[in-house]
């Protein structure tokens, strides 16, 4: 499948530079804030860009791997959480709500029956993927269907009339199938990429990094994207990796979250390079491999908190900043027209 996301033109960037320089303001004053105008602007190919109708989705689904023990939380935890979603329980929804943001649960592969729920977008591929320390995690036929869903998602919302969307996620061994996409993708060590995910101690740790040792020696490193996300990846990650592409699309502003949301972006990027003109990366996780995937992208992002919750809430903290640099683009005074003087 192919994707039509085009690199950012160069048409506006010198009358956005202008628009931003002539702010009452000393140059460059406003820092981070004005690169941000300057993107949402090329973004929407506007002098005035808007937010509307921002939205963050949660993608859930469970990780055959995760009976194996890479995690300190059993596979349960993961439909009990898309329960705390439904019922306004969690973070991401506590966060949401303070920033008036769209929240949007969907259950891309949970091994669990929700039966029809209000809150809860049905679009489970299967009830978790397969373990990829003895098999692939999914069947091509399961990944594509899976990007092809989340793509679906991304169209929907633009076509109701957002054009801002935060991503986050919630999948018991999540964080040890995002380490093996990030080192088959970037060539990282495996190493350097494993973290402890949900609090692991030492012994859990090292458990983990033998685990995925054998996923590797396993499944190796596919050179095409795709296959290390049929390799390793969950069914959340690739349905978030196919909204990513769908949102990049319609040229909505994309708001990344932490290490498993920019494990699948890393996807998506390998996929269509141009994406990563569409996003903003919220900030940075204290999960292990979160500085490679950064590195990796040339992303720097807005905030650096010592989060690792996962969920969106990264994306749900810097949104208030994306506000601002639109605000202060459309709404701050030029020295024209308030009568200050500029820098002679």
């Amino acid at each position: 499948m192919s994707y039509d996301i085009t690199p950012l033109d160069t048409t506006l960037i010198d009358a956005l530079q202008a628009r931003i320089d002539g702010k009452t303001k000393p140059l460059g004053a406003l820092g981070r804030l004005e690169l941000l105008a300057a993107q949402i602007g090329r973004i929407q190919q506007s002098l005035s860009p808007t937010l509307t109708q921002p939205h963050v989705l949660v993608f859930a689904g469970d990780h055959g791997a995760a009976k194996a023990g890479v995690s300190a939380y059993p596979q349960d935890v993961t439909w009990q959480m898309v329960e705390n979603f439904l019922a306004g329980g969690a973070a991401i929804n506590v966060f949401a709500r303070q920033m008036r943001l769209g929240l949007r649960i969907i259950d891309a592969g949970v091994a669990h029956d929700f039966g029809p729920r209000d809150g809860l977008i049905n679009g489970k591929i299967a009830p978790g993927t397969a373990n990829y320390i003895e098999q692939p995690a999914m069947t091509s036929a399961q990944c594509d269907k899976a990007i092809r869903y989340g793509r679906k998602l991304a169209h929907n919302l633009a076509e109701r009339g957002c054009n801002a969307v935060g991503f986050g996620e919630m999948g018991i061994g999540n964080t040890a199938s995002a380490s093996l996409i990030t080192h088959a993708i970037t060539g990282v060590p495996l190493a350097q990429v494993v973290g402890r995910g949900t609090g692991l101690d030492d012994a859990g740790l090292d458990r983990k990094q033998a685990l995925l040792g054998t996923a590797l020696a396993r499944g190796g490193r596919p050179g095409d994207p795709l296959a290390v996300l049929a390799e390793y990846g969950g069914f959340e990650i690739a349905m978030m990796a196919g909204a990513m592409l769908g949102a990049a699309e319609k040229r909505m502003v994309l708001v990344i979250d932490g290490f498993i949301v920019t494990a699948a972006l890393l996807v998506a990027q390998a996929i269509a390079p141009a994406i990563t003109d569409y996003c903003v990366f919220a900030h940075r996780s204290e999960e292990a491999g979160h500085i490679a995937q950064l590195r990796h992208l040339n992303a720097s992002p807005l905030l650096d908190l010592g989060l690792r919750l996962g969920e969106g809430t990264g994306a749900a903290l810097a949104w208030p900043l994306l506000q601002a640099a639109v605000n202060f683009l459309n709404d701050m005074a030029s020295f024209e027209s308030a009568g200050v003087s500029g820098k002679e």
